[in-house]
């Protein structure tokens, strides 16, 4: 039967093989196994129920927490040729019995459901009619209460379970399981640890970057601006925050979008729309945004603070380069991003045991941030992944940046630290080490102090960012509570001694990438327009990899074209014919000779 599935790949998907971990998995559900897929994102997770859905007499049904993400799930398999469907509370209640009526016709294969309708009995007694083959659960950390992103629904999964059968198969699949968290999902589903595959955590067409101490809003300027036509996120922690740097990136002439929970429902649809249609490249949005999308071709995304854990910071920068091409992931640091996260943490309504497992998660964000070593398997470790070689393209494994002796800085800053007693926040130091004078700093006597400014000649801006890089450099510390305030650590107390320096790189600056090729430019208009006829989304016409091996092999038949990967037979015949001409046109103008 694998022959069958490998055939199958290739007619509805275009790819001559699977990838590490597809084949072993879909082995075991076609033995009507309970299996867990532990898969990166972008490592053909859906491939693993979309192709028994076709193979198998009974419909597949796939749980799927977010009612966005199930249109544009059903959309793309549709264009590949796949009969499919969703029910969730978006439809209404004649549409809902219209799709149910269709599934006891067989006229779907695969059916995606929302969590939520699995204690629905009415729904329940329908399905009773229907064969039912497996059971595929997206996301399934979700299952997990100590997962990123536990959902209660997802807790009447079991209990669903025992309804449908034992003959029916279980696919739990995730992206973002830490050891407790995987033992927990197999715990729930019974599924037995030789059943577990896990293809690794990598995903090797990234490229983290951790950025400190500098002006966050001139970087992220300075980035867009230099990866103008590239999509991407920007990923803000408020609401707030997601409309300042909105209107602040508009004010610089750059189409952007932005998705927020205090947007209206319509107003949030329409800008994922355009974001997922190519019709502006940048998407600034909190964390609600990005896990009902499936756009392939993201470039890079942004976390403009950063995020509470490992899990989450994960999945959102796992959104960037779905597609298999090179992607960046770059995280701007900075500590007052820590204290936002203690003080959401304390001020909820967890118990005591689950706030000190979220402060945990925080303490290893954080250390992730600091860290020197490779980015990446610092990720991995996180995740349970052995230790492997450094990823070699990271920040740090690729960081060339000059060094900068500022011990001199460094020791008046710890001196005023000091003289003020570890009493005081970063503003206040900063005040004084440039010589402000206002009132607090009188009413204190602070302007008495040896210190007081000794920065004069710097702006205040500079010094308070370079305060920044000594927090994040463990040179200072920032106390608990509402009112942090800056304590020298024994890293400092070595510097004021004499026994160590203290070295600041140069600033990052964003790369400029290089022009892409004008033939693959106009396939991706092409792509476009062939999309809005279709109404569906680019990136389910044909990816950007697809797109470039078409630019890089220009073929002359259809033949030719289902040689590349991403191109299966129904979209040859859907949109094959259009790329044809305009690599026909394309060699005909430049006069090219095939090599």
């Amino acid at each position: 039967m694998l022959n069958e599935a490998e055939e199958r790949l290739k007619q509805y998907f275009g790819y001559e093989r699977f990838l590490e971990g597809q084949e072993q998995i879909i082995e075991k559900v076609l033995q009507h196994k309970k299996v867990m897929g532990i898969m990166p994102t972008g490592g053909g997770k859906s491939i693993c129920y979309q192709i028994p859905s076709l193979l198998q007499q009974g419909i597949t049904i796939v749980i799927s927490p977010l009612i966005s993400l199930m249109k544009d799930q059903v959309d793309e398999v549709r264009e590949a040729g796949i009969s499919a469907t969703f029910i969730n509370s978006s439809l209404s209640h004649e549409e809902t019995m219209n799709r149910m009526a269709g599934l006891q016709n067989g006229e779907y294969c695969l059916l995606y459901l929302a969590p939520e309708r699995l204690g629905h009995t009415e729904f329940l007694k329908q399905l009773k009619h229907i064969s039912v083959s497996l059971i595929a659960i997206d996301e399934a950390h979700c299952l997990s209460q100590w997962g990123h992103d536990f959902r209660p629904s997802y807790m009447d999964i079991p209990k669903f379970l025992d309804f449908v059968g034992e003959d029916v198969a279980v696919l739990a699949l995730t992206a973002t399981a830490t050891p407790q968290v995987a033992t927990d999902i197999c715990q729930a589903l019974s599924i037995p640890d030789e059943n577990v595959v896990k293809t690794g955590f990598a995903r090797k067409n990234l490229t983290f970057s951790v950025v400190k101490g500098q002006d966050r809003d001139a970087y992220i300027l300075d980035y867009v601006k230099k990866h103008r036509g590239q999509p991407g996120i920007i990923y803000a922690t408020t609401r707030k925050e997601v409309e300042r740097l909105h209107q602040r990136l508009e004010k610089e002439n750059i189409q952007t979008e932005k998705y927020h929970g205090g947007m209206g429902s319509e107003e949030r649809a329409s800008g994922q729309e355009r974001f997922v249609y190519d019709e502006v490249d940048v998407m600034v949005a909190t964390t609600a945004f990005g896990m009902g999308i499936n756009k392939s071709n993201v470039r890079f995304v942004i976390h403009a603070q950063m995020p509470r854990n490992i899990e989450s910071y994960y999945q959102e920068a796992g959104r960037a380069g779905r597609d298999g091409a090179e992607s960046d992931c770059v995280l701007l640091f900075a500590p007052q991003d820590i204290q936002t996260h203690q003080f959401l943490i304390d001020q909820s309504r967890l118990d005591d045991h689950r706030k000190e497992n979220e402060y945990q998660k925080l303490r290893q964000m954080v250390n992730y941030c600091h860290t020197e070593d490779c980015l990446q398997n610092q990720i991995l470790s996180y995740f349970g992944d052995a230790a492997k070689e450094p990823c070699g393209t990271c920040l740090h494994c690729t960081d060339t940046r000059s060094l900068q002796d500022v011990t001199r800085d460094a020791q008046m800053v710890f001196s005023c630290v000091k003289r003020m007693r570890e009493r005081y926040g970063k503003t206040l130091v900063t005040q004084v080490l440039t010589g402000s004078s206002n009132q607090k700093i009188r009413q204190f006597r602070l302007h008495t102090l040896s210190t007081y400014g000794l920065l004069k000649k710097q702006p205040q801006k500079n010094v308070t960012e370079f305060i920044d890089f000594l927090v994040a450099h463990e040179y200072l510390m920032l106390s608990d509570g509402a009112y942090p305030v800056l304590k020298l650590t024994n890293r400092a107390l070595d510097v004021l001694q004499g026994k160590t320096e203290v070295l600041k790189k140069e600033t990052i600056v964003a790369k400029t990438i290089s022009n892409e090729d004008p033939l693959f430019e106009e396939m991706r208009q092409l792509r476009l327009s062939i999309a809005k006829q279709h109404e569906i989304a680019p990136y389910m016409v044909f990816s950007d990899q697809t797109l470039k091996e078409l630019c890089t092999s220009l073929p002359e038949s259809e033949s030719d074209m289902l040689k590349i990967k991403g191109i299966g037979q129904q979209k040859l015949e859907s949109f094959g014919q259009e790329f044809l001409d305009m690599i026909t046109r394309y060699k005909t103008e430049t006069n090219h000779e095939r090599v």
